[in-house]
């Protein structure tokens, strides 16, 4: 193991703090970082506006991580599925979704998960461990280092992951088929199980000297811890929120995903109401309808009343059927009738279409087809 410091790590605020333990000058934290994530600089040698002997202090205490693809995939819709080995042998994945030139990255926040939802395929492989900020980072510039090399098609269609209500480029610059408009930690893990990490690595994401995403194009997830949700919006409360909801009632919940019995639906919705929102922003509900399950039109009337209080939008997702696992997707019909219930109410909906199906784009399929 490294007994250096992952420079990574650090938001610039701590490397300022890591430097000045040092004997260093302040501004010379601000030098390091903008190598390190508008550069993406492997080493200090590359850091030519600092001296050879802070470079070599430097190379003495600390590193800069950095992640490489073990696997990747890619389907006929342009989807991109990234399988990552970390240092201690874990692996995490991360999916690359573009839509008309606009390129969304899903990515993990733990090796594995310990929330067992009943339908969910990384919950089958049970939490190994937090990933730290600099895992979480990495993935996305890693992506970003394929993008580069292999340019994605233009795809057109298709439903985003999440949907952002305004057009405004990050920090001045133009969209383009080679950058990373938007993040969401959707991919394996709870987000806000891992929140330690979580927090520094999205301050680095929207550090205008880090990797300059705006706050706008960050959405995190939540299978619905309570307490977390309120740190959340507390440190960081510009970033967007989805909530895996994913049942109408406790009962059935309580059953699909046990956290519902810590924070049934009454102390989560309240959660919602209260996460700081700025502007016209909303809740994101992200619903997986599964067939014969939550996908009648019953479900669809109590969910309205249930988020009708609550700035909201909604992810109807159609199960993605998977082995080990006996829930089944729904049929078309349900769905167009679940999608033009909810419409016909004026509440935003997105039906998300199934995107990489040819390439194990479920989290937590090519992880575990890789280890068969």
């Amino acid at each position: 193991m490294n007994e250096k410091t992952d420079l990574k790590n650090m938001t610039l605020s701590a490397l300022e703090q890591f430097l000045q333990g040092q004997g260093k000058e302040r501004f010379r934290a601000l030098q390091v970082f903008k190598w390190i994530y508008q550069q993406d600089a492997h080493g200090f040698e590359e850091m030519t506006n600092i001296s050879k002997a802070l470079r070599s202090e430097l190379a003495e205490t600390a590193f800069i991580s950095n992640l490489q693809a073990e696997a990747i995939e890619e389907g006929s819709d342009g989807t991109r599925k990234y399988l990552f080995n970390l240092e201690d042998g874990n692996s995490v994945e991360s999916v690359l979704i573009p839509i008309e030139g606009r390129n969304t990255l899903c990515i993990s926040s733990q090796v594995g998960c310990a929330m067992a939802c009943e339908f969910c395929l990384t919950g089958t492989f049970k939490l190994t461990r937090n990933l730290s900020a600099s895992e979480i980072v990495n993935q996305i510039m890693a992506v970003k280092r394929d993008l580069v090399r292999n340019p994605p098609a233009l795809q057109t269609g298709g439903a985003a992951l999440v949907e952002n209500d305004d057009d405004e480029n990050d920090y001045g610059n133009e969209v383009s088929p080679t950058a990373i408009r938007n993040i969401v930690l959707m991919g394996m893990g709870e987000p806000l199980h891992n929140l330690d990490n979580v927090i520094p690595a999205i301050q680095i994401m929207i550090d205008g000297n880090g990797l300059q995403l705006s706050n706008r194009r960050v959405t995190v997830s939540t299978c619905g811890l309570v307490p977390e949700m309120e740190r959340l919006g507390r440190e960081i409360p510009n970033v967007n929120l989805a909530v895996s909801l994913n049942a109408t009632t406790d009962e059935l919940r309580n059953r699909i995903m046990p956290v519902n019995r810590s924070y049934p639906l009454k102390e989560l919705l309240k959660a919602c109401r209260e996460f700081p929102l700025p502007g016209r922003r909303k809740v994101t509900f992200e619903y997986v309808m599964m067939g014969g399950v939550n996908d009648s039109l019953d479900d669809a009337k109590r969910l309205l009343k249930l988020i009708c209080d609550i700035p909201n939008k909604v992810n109807l997702i159609p199960f993605n059927e998977h082995e080990g696992c006996d829930f089944k997707a729904p049929t078309q019909a349900a769905v167009d009738a679940f999608h033009k219930y909810l419409i016909d109410r004026h509440v935003t909906v997105i039906t998300r279409d199934s995107r990489g199906g040819d390439i194990s784009a479920a989290c937590g399929q090519l992880k575990g087809k890789l280890s068969k």
